[in-house]
């Protein structure tokens, strides 16, 4: 590759990345770490749950609240893929191309981006730790 075009294509990369809609913070931060951690207990729970009522445990008078906790379940699971695709592709440098590609393919799983968000997304080394939360483990 000549050295001028490999000039020009990390230029057009840095302004790209200018007027991306995601930003860092929605999904490396302290509070998006919690975000995501809680969708992707949401997601678990709500596996469990949508099989509890698929099996027709659930009595006919809670079938208003089981469409309730369906689709705050479906949200999350919604919100812990989009947030995890978003991290693995975006802002995980630490991956090598084939552990992304692995992790694509098992993030389409029920349970894949619940696992990959405990596994790989809580343990990066992408959060900084900020004043408030070396307080708390000095507090701890």
């Amino acid at each position: 590759m000549d050295n001028s075009l490999q000039v020009l294509t990390i230029a057009a990369f840095t302004t790209m990345i200018n007027y991306m809609y995601i930003q860092k913070e929605w999904i490396v931060s302290p509070f998006a770490r919690r975000f995501y951690r809680a969708t992707a207990r949401g997601s678990v729970a709500f596996l469990f749950f949508a099989v509890f009522v698929a099996m027709g445990f659930l009595p006919a008078f809670f079938a208003p609240l089981a469409k309730a906790l369906l689709l705050a379940g479906a949200l999350s699971t919604g919100a812990t893929m989009l947030g995890m695709e978003c991290f693995l592709f975006l802002f995980d440098n630490k991956s090598l191309a084939y552990k992304q590609v692995f992790w694509f393919f098992m993030m389409l799983l029920p349970l894949g981006a619940t696992i990959f968000c405990f596994l790989v997304y809580s343990r990066s080394s992408a959060f900084v730790s900020t004043p408030q939360d070396s307080s708390f483990q000095a507090s701890a």
